[in-house]
């Protein structure tokens, strides 16, 4: 059966556990991904709250309301396919990281993204052994191959719906760093998407906020919570 029929046709939502992990069951029926593969996922607490996304549900289904749900079917259907080449795009991302561009002026925003991005960096390089060099400008500065293989080998580590997760956290905030630091919980992940914006909320400092600009941020704010919570529901 699909998992996106486009009306309720269920009355009962539960989790069934599987030789495999933690499935759906609607009235005694497995729920597959689009691609007609179980929906089958690594922890009970994941699959609790994709049941619990489908038994919200009422008339007419409605897919933008079930984000766990989404998030599972993409680690099933297109990063279970193609996990290395997922884990190689994600990893590119310490060659060119957020963390490593500096502002060239005012001297204000050059010492906020020190004193934001500095320590994240100092991490990466005691924690993986990835030491990346900052510069100023937007100019490619290549970087040690050593450290980038160091950093690598970690996106590689992580499992289907692991690097799902890893691949919103990483692509929205343009930095592998931040995404590593999120998933190993070195801050909050408020805080972590506030270091992600130090950029864009000098720009709102300096010239006031944009309504269209900041209802984007929110959209990818919420996205980017969401792919931290979803991490964690994997049990790592």
């Amino acid at each position: 059966m699909s998992g996106w029929a486009k009306k309720r046709f269920w009355k009962d939502t539960a989790v069934v556990e599987t030789e495999q992990g933690f499935g759906i069951a609607l009235d005694g029926r497995s729920v597959t991904t689009p691609a007609k593969t179980s929906l089958v996922m690594p922890t009970r607490a994941m699959a609790e709250a994709v049941a619990a996304e489908w038994d919200a549900q009422e008339d007419v289904i409605d897919p933008a309301s079930m984000p766990v749900t989404r998030s599972a079917n993409a680690a099933i259907d297109k990063v279970a396919t193609q996990h290395g080449e997922v884990a190689d795009m994600l990893a590119e991302y310490g060659g060119s990281d957020l963390l490593c561009y500096r502002a060239t002026s005012p001297s204000e925003l050059i010492a906020r993204q020190a004193e934001g991005w500095d320590p994240l960096l100092v991490w990466a390089k005691d924690t993986f052994g990835a030491d990346l060099e900052t510069v100023s400008g937007v100019m490619f500065k290549a970087q040690d191959p050593e450290a980038l293989a160091r950093l690598s080998e970690q996106v590689h580590g992580f499992d289907n719906f692991q690097l799902a997760a890893f691949h919103d956290l990483v692509g929205i905030s343009g930095s592998l760093i931040i995404g590593l630091a999120a998933v190993h919980d070195l801050h909050p992940i408020e805080t972590l998407w506030q270091l992600s914006r130090i950029d864009e909320q000098w720009q709102e400092d300096q010239w006031g906020v944009d309504e269209e600009a900041a209802a984007e941020a929110a959209q990818k704010k919420h996205a980017f919570v969401h792919a931290y919570n979803f991490f964690k529901m994997t049990g790592n």
